[in-house]
């Protein structure tokens, strides 16, 4: 049955259908999710940002230890008749979708957090535009797609209620944040190095690796943040955009500076970058911001809490 519904995606096949679903795919990838994670963290909602934060990247790593545990070949490997598209974006096993389950989280999240009707019919729309593009590229099995479907809306409805409610609680958030971001941080850091000596399988662990370093390092300044510097979003139009292109900025150069580390240390240049990208993101950015007076000091709540 799967075979057969990704053999009929294959012979309906058209150059405009590959554009389509690309574009689809994209809004599943993790580079606009942290774009979108981000302007919501500096410019809109320090606790709406957190919320997208912790529901996105649980998923993400339930689904990583899913794959590295399952290590389901993906459809381009099994069926000869079936040619992966977009294949820079199928880097790990099939089991579950990776893209699939950080579109329902994300969009299941938005639609949760602005509670109205309009948000949830696009979310919907969304993940299942995201889904069908995966299976389309010929990159995913359809119990791949409904897996990460069912870990994305359940994580997202399962924590995004105790997300908010930790954010208002400043010192449980700050012992959260370091506890776990320590120990996140030390099994990606422990991973990488078994990936550069390859004691472990690449294609089951390196994209768990990359996600723990995100997390454990952007947890790690969630709590140095509310610890040393607390700013607040309310700011000038002028000034969230330059803050926005400042940030986005330098995450974009740091993801992009792959390229300066020789291939022999791939797994630790990723820790580097991905570590990078969290701390700067959540606590040197916030410093930086506030020395160039992009940001202002705040008080505890620093958002309004969601109701």
């Amino acid at each position: 049955m799967q075979a057969s519904i990704l053999r009929f995606l294959h012979r309906i096949a058209t150059p405009f259908l590959d554009l389509l679903a690309n574009g689809a795919s994209f809004f599943g990838e993790e580079t606009f999710v942290i774009a979108i994670v981000l302007l919501v963290f500096w410019n809109i909602n320090k606790q709406k940002g957190f919320a997208l934060y912790m529901n996105v990247l649980t998923s993400v790593l339930i689904m990583g230890i899913l794959k590295a545990v399952v290590r389901a070949p993906r459809p381009f490997v099994v069926l000869e008749e079936i040619a992966g598209k977009r294949m820079e974006t199928a880097t790990g096993y099939s089991f579950p979708s990776g893209h699939t389950t950080t579109a329902a989280s994300f969009y299941t999240s938005i639609a949760l957090l602005l509670k109205k009707r309009i948000c949830s019919i696009i979310a919907a729309i969304m993940i299942v535009l995201v889904g069908v593009s995966r299976l389309y590229l010929g990159v995913h099995w359809p119990n791949d797609v409904f897996a990460g479907l069912l870990i994305g809306v359940s994580i997202s409805f399962l924590l995004y209620r105790w997300s908010l409610q930790l954010f208002e609680d400043r010192v449980r958030l700050v012992r959260f944040s370091i506890r776990y971001g320590l120990i996140a941080t030390f099994v990606s850091l422990i991973l990488s190095v078994l990936l550069n000596m390859e004691l472990v399988d690449p294609v089951a662990f390196n994209d768990l690796m990359k996600t723990l370093a995100l997390a454990g390092a952007g947890l790690l300044g969630f709590g140095f943040e509310e610890q040393i510097v607390r700013y607040r979003v309310e700011a000038s139009l002028t000034k969230k955009i330059l803050r926005y292109l400042l940030g986005m900025g330098v995450v974009i150069a740091i993801i992009a500076s792959k390229a300066l580390f020789p291939p022999s240390i791939y797994a630790i240049s990723s820790f580097i970058r991905y570590s990078l990208v969290g701390i700067w993101a959540t606590v040197l950015f916030p410093i930086t911001g506030k020395s160039l007076h992009l940001f202002d000091d705040e008080r505890w709540p620093s958002a309004q809490p969601c109701r």
